[in-house]
């Protein structure tokens, strides 16, 4: 259910623009700039201290801490819009890929790289190519539409993982903050 809660507080405001989208690349485009600020603003929320945080308080073995949440989900970004255009994925996404990016400006910066890259690639997707077949391990074999549909998915499972965090380090999410409110 709170998965639900999250997809839907991330796609709803695509929604609710004057005009709605023309392309398919359009589509997506707005759900997924909604999830870059979104993640975007727990990444810059978190203290730089706190990027090495692991929850402790129930069953969190082998857990990624809040920094590797956000290597993660830069690298799986880049490797679900590699398969899009055919190129081989880093490796090892699963615990961070091959990014050397470790400091809080670093992981900001990969993180902001990977949506630049992500955006790229989903423009080149139209009405004739949506529907290409993309094969690979991350979320394949599928569409170039179905994996841009799943990585949006993916990062915002990892956004409700990244407010977690926050939340257990007594900080009010960005995206709660801009309503006034302390709980949402």
């Amino acid at each position: 259910m709170r998965a639900i809660i999250v997809l839907a507080t991330l796609i709803w405001p695509a929604f609710a623009q004057d005009q709605p989208p023309k392309t398919i690349a359009e589509s997506i485009a707005g759900p997924l700039r909604n999830v870059e600020g979104q993640l975007l603003g727990v990444a810059k929320a978190m203290p730089e201290s706190k990027y090495s945080f692991i929850p402790t308080s129930g069953n969190f073995e082998g857990v990624r801490s809040f920094g590797e949440q956000i290597k993660h989900v830069a690298c799986s970004q880049f490797a679900f819009f590699n398969e899009i255009e055919g190129k081989t994925p880093p490796a090892g996404c699963e615990k961070g890929g091959p990014s050397k990016a470790a400091t809080k400006a670093e992981l900001i910066q990969y993180l902001r790289d990977s949506f630049d890259y992500g955006n790229r690639v989903l423009a080149s997707t139209d009405q004739k190519n949506q529907l290409d077949r993309v094969q690979g391990r991350y979320a394949g074999p599928s569409t170039r539409l179905g994996i841009a549909v799943t990585a949006v998915w993916h990062m915002t499972d990892h956004y409700g993982q990244l407010v977690e965090y926050l939340r257990m380090n007594g900080i009010v999410p960005p995206a709660t903050q801009q309503y006034g409110l302390k709980v949402r």
